[in-house]
């Protein structure tokens, strides 16, 4: 899961303000998208009246990465920025994003997703077109697929970045690339592209920016936060196999390429974990889909008290992405919702790291106990979801360490079962605790008096959708079958990889 923001504005709109640098613009963004992504972040600005690309990137926050100065160098009217979690590749500086070309045409882009296909799709590229791949990035496979359908054998022409022609090339990528995937390029001397994978799978948003003299800018990014804070105005949802081109005059046009041959299927844990309470993700508000996910999970709270299974005094939230629901619950249970652990927040997200000894530390970095709240009380504890389990079992040791009496843990998520080959980082079913145990053994390893988890029926009622990529819950991958297992295990093979260069690189020191 990665951020992927994109700006572009008319050539009126650059020059009522001199100053101007869709770059700054782009930065501003990637700061509202740093949850999605903490490992690495990149800019890369086009500048029309240079014609050159400049470019900056690095392994570290966007704060981290870029200061005043390198900003600065970073000219043009066009920018496109990444903030990286990395779920395939390496963690070097190699395979951070955006990426660039200069041949055949200068073409840059920066992707939000994975190629479950790429192994197949490299060969091919490498073989029969005879491109050398530098990084191991699966967007650089994109990268020279979609040039090389955009020229389809011929030079270089004004006609070859018409629209028509460009729908053309991205139609060829619908057909043969499987996966999740948001899409933002910027094509030299023509302008800035967009597009989503045929499934929806990954989110990316539209905003418009009126300027003075009826210039026009547009942004394109993962969710709509962006947009609220940079002052555009949320114009709809890149819809799924939609091909978006602006020009360097600020014109946007836009095409459905391809329609899924099942329904939509945008993924469930933009809503519950990843993305931003602000932001509006296929028009549902996330904070208001977390609440109603907690509503339901205190309906299921209820019914468990009824029986006498449990007694909580307190709902007490996993912060922060867990708040709304924990507050949603203690409405439904009439009981008093208490902040019984307190956030670091200059920790990274536990979630998304990349190593179990990271999440541990992590942990015990980022929570601190406030003791009054927790000793002595029976808590209902809400978390977003239970992955590998063992964060949720160090919370449980924590709270038990300052004296709780009993902790049943409410999940808005049901049980994963089944890895993400989709651009979340666990692809192993083998390191998903639910997916070797049984709800009851979960709560007896974890050391809760009870797991309460939410259905796949109470996920559609609280994003109200009917559809919905839930392939880690259910196991119904939106793509086939056979791309799934080559992906599981080409990951597997590169998780062994570079587990043997970090022991060879321990010996060397």
């Amino acid at each position: 899961m990665c951020g992927v923001i994109g700006i572009a504005g008319s050539v009126s709109s650059f020059q009522d303000d001199p100053e101007y640098q869709a770059a700054y613009e782009a930065y501003r963004g990637l700061l509202t998208l740093q949850h999605r992504g903490q490992d690495a972040a990149g800019l890369l600005s086009y500048d029309n009246l240079s014609k050159m690309f400049y470019q900056k990137r690095d392994l570290g926050l966007v704060a981290q990465v870029f200061d005043r100065e390198s900003i600065e160098t970073l000219t043009g009217q066009m920018a496109i920025g990444h903030t990286r979690y990395a779920t395939t590749g390496g963690n070097g500086r190699r395979d951070i994003q955006p990426l660039l070309t200069g041949a055949p045409f200068g073409l840059g882009m920066v992707h939000n997703g994975n190629i479950v296909n790429q192994r197949a799709l490299a060969e091919t590229l490498t073989h029969d077109l005879k491109r050398h791949l530098l990084t191991k990035n699966d967007l650089e496979i994109l990268l020279h697929y979609w040039s090389h359908y955009l020229l389809d054998g011929g030079d270089v022409g004004k006609e070859s970045f018409s629209f028509a022609n460009m729908c053309r090339a991205t139609k060829h990528i619908f057909g043969n690339f499987r996966g999740g995937y948001a899409v933002i390029g910027l094509v030299g001397q023509s302008g800035m592209i967009a597009f989503r994978d045929p499934d929806g799978i990954r989110p990316m948003v539209l905003g418009q920016k009126k300027t003075a003299e009826d210039g026009t800018r547009w942004c394109i990014s993962s969710e709509s936060v962006a947009l609220n804070y940079l002052g555009y105005d949320f114009v709809r949802d890149v819809a799924p196999g939609e091909f978006i081109f602006i020009d360097l005059e600020g014109n946007l046009l836009s095409a459905v390429l391809k329609e899924s041959k099942t329904l939509p299927a945008p993924c469930i844990f933009e809503w519950i974990y990843f993305s931003a309470a602000e932001s509006m993700i296929e028009n549902e508000s996330v904070y208001k889909v977390r609440l109603r996910l907690g509503e339901q999970l205190g309906i299921k709270a209820q019914a468990a008290i009824d029986m006498g299974e449990i007694s909580p005094d307190v709902v007490m939230p996993v912060p922060d992405t867990s708040r709304s629901a924990a507050i949603a619950a203690a409405d439904v249970l009439g009981l008093p919702y208490r902040e019984g652990l307190i956030k670091n927040r200059y920790v990274h997200r536990s979630f998304i790291l990349n190593t179990q000894e990271k999440r541990e530390e992590a942990v015990h970095l980022k929570l601190s106990p406030i003791r009054s709240e927790i000793e002595g009380k029976n808590i209902l504890l809400i978390d977003d979801s239970v992955v590998r389990g063992t964060t949720s079992k160090r919370i449980i040791e924590l709270l038990k360490r300052n004296g709780a009496k009993e902790i049943v843990l409410g999940v808005t998520c049901p049980p994963i079962r089944h890895g993400c080959f989709y651009g979340i980082d666990f692809p192993d079913p083998a390191e998903l605790v639910a997916n070797e145990k049984s709800v009851g053994e979960i709560a007896a390893w974890a050391g809760a008096r009870k797991f309460i988890y939410l259905d796949e029926d109470d996920l559609k009622k609280a994003a109200a959708k009917d559809s919905l990529c839930m392939a880690c819950l259910n196991g119904k991958y939106p793509t086939a079958a056979g791309d799934i297992a080559e992906f599981s295990e080409s990951r597997r093979a590169e998780r062994l990889e570079n587990a043997a260069a970090k022991i060879l690189k321990e010996k060397r020191a």
